[in-house]
């Protein structure tokens, strides 16, 4: 073992993994939140009704969610399998330009996200009319 590294257990390989796998996924997912924002568009240019409007807003929400996981386990898997248990190592790592990307990327989804649960989401009444 070199002079400065660590032996890195295999909990973080593991995590690693999965995380890699995650991040593998991301341009599919990122299709998947485009596609889904066109459907909840086309939804209110139709004038569609309230269940129709919630049901896409929340399947925007969903890629949205699933998207920003896979952006941030990216960022992981930049990192590297030690910045699992090293805090100095994964804060050295952070200010690499490729995980600044990656960290960009994610926030990026995490405020559309979060914008789009506070002003997207069409609210359905809470007691229906029954007619």
């Amino acid at each position: 073992m070199a002079l400065g590294q660590r032996k890195v257990d295999d909990a973080a390989r593991t995590r690693l993994a999965e995380d890699q796998q995650k991040a593998d996924r991301l341009p599919e997912l990122l299709r998947e939140v485009s596609e889904a924002e066109e459907r909840l568009a086309e939804a209110q240019r139709a004038d569609a009704g309230f269940e129709e409007l919630h049901r896409r807003g929340v399947a925007l929400d969903t890629a949205l969610t699933e998207a920003m996981r896979a952006a941030y386990a990216k960022e992981r898997v930049l990192i590297g399998a030690r910045g699992y248990t090293d805090g100095i190592y994964r804060r050295k790592r952070l200010a690499a330009p490729a995980v600044r990307h990656a960290t960009e990327t994610a926030e990026r989804l995490l405020t559309a996200r979060e914008y789009h649960r506070l002003h997207g989401i069409e609210r359905l009444p809470r007691n229906p009319v029954v007619a």
